[in-house]
């Protein structure tokens, strides 16, 4: 259907609910349209009636032995077709009637709508395009992909038997400030990505109304970047230690403990994960160990340590999982 935009009943820019009216395109074309459709059919359903009163009179002369049966088979033959007239002026004009009901263009769905594309008294039509673009709201979609190699590192973390549903998802802001609401992932690509080697994964996250205005402001905006870091459900316990109590040669990472003798001696460490002030150890090191932070510069294996305690200088924090 092309008709001439009659008017645009929305702000740019704004939210939108469900079904609300948003573009009316000028009706009476298709008004005179379901006119002619309802006439024809009226015309149709008149034919039937003549045919069936035909189809009537020819059967009882049939039964009389006053007229023939070709008369009957006639008469039959023209009822049917009649019939099928009064049905193809019916569809016609539920046609009609849906092409009417276009004329009145509807939000499909609740979300921000963007600019119109067309001003009033545009032509619009199939070949039209989109007239605005919808955006739903909330709760909102962020979709990221993760590498084959941290997919499984994840499920390892996990244990046997997670899924999507152990796992939570923070996101950051484009500012670099933290999200409030925590994301669930509703869809993992069934495919990898041959030339990235990862797969796509998508999460949905509550994007509440901040404050009610002409944009109706919100955190999350369609298109924007934002940071994604994967966690489980429950937090996993681990041996963490200070950036400074980490040293690294040719060899890789290493810390200095204090041994029964209080003498200090290097250990081996195999790194997890980490924040720019604490670092996860995931192998060399047991909890209640004690870890040389301080002086460390003057320490040499074996050598005697004269141990105390350090006040943590550090918060505790949630390391990414």
């Amino acid at each position: 259907m092309t008709g001439f935009l009659q008017a645009r009943t929305f702000e740019e820019g704004t939210e939108v609910t469900e079904n609300q009216s948003l573009f009316r395109i000028e009706p009476a074309q298709f008004e005179a349209d379901v006119e002619r459709r309802k006439a024809e059919l009226a015309s149709a359903q008149a034919t039937l009636e003549n045919a069936k009163i035909q189809l009537g009179r020819a059967r009882e002369l049939a039964r009389t032995q006053a007229g023939p049966q070709a008369r009957v088979d006639d008469a039959q033959a023209a009822e049917r077709q009649a019939d099928a007239q009064v049905q193809s002026a019916q569809a016609a004009l539920r046609q009609a009637e849906i092409n009417l009901g276009y004329t009145d263009i509807r939000a499909p769905l609740a979300g921000k709508i963007g600019r119109s594309i067309f001003t009033v008294g545009a032509v619009v039509g199939p070949d039209s395009g989109a007239l605005a673009t919808i955006v739903s709201q909330d709760p909102m979609r962020v979709a990221f992909p993760i590498s084959v190699r941290e997919g499984f590192a994840i499920r390892d973390r996990l244990g046997a038997g997670a899924g999507p549903n152990d796992v939570q998802v923070r996101i950051k802001l484009p500012d670099g400030s933290d999200y409030p609401h925590l994301g669930k992932i509703d869809f993992v690509d069934s495919q990898v990505d041959r030339a990235t080697d990862t797969v796509l994964v998508r999460a949905t996250l509550a994007n509440p109304m901040k404050r009610q205005g002409s944009g109706n402001e919100r955190d999350l905006i369609d298109g924007a970047i934002v940071t994604v870091r994967l966690e489980g459900r429950e937090p996993a316990l681990v041996v963490t230690i200070p950036r400074s109590a980490l040293l690294v040669d040719q060899q890789g990472p290493y810390v200095f403990v204090v041994d029964k003798e209080s003498r200090g001696q290097i250990r081996r460490v195999r790194l997890g994960q980490s924040t720019a002030e604490i670092v996860a150890i995931e192998s060399g090191l047991e909890p209640g160990e004690t870890v040389v932070v301080e002086g460390i510069q003057r320490i040499r294996p074996g050598q005697p340590v004269q141990a105390a305690p350090v006040t943590p200088a550090v918060r505790q924090e949630r390391l990414p999982r």
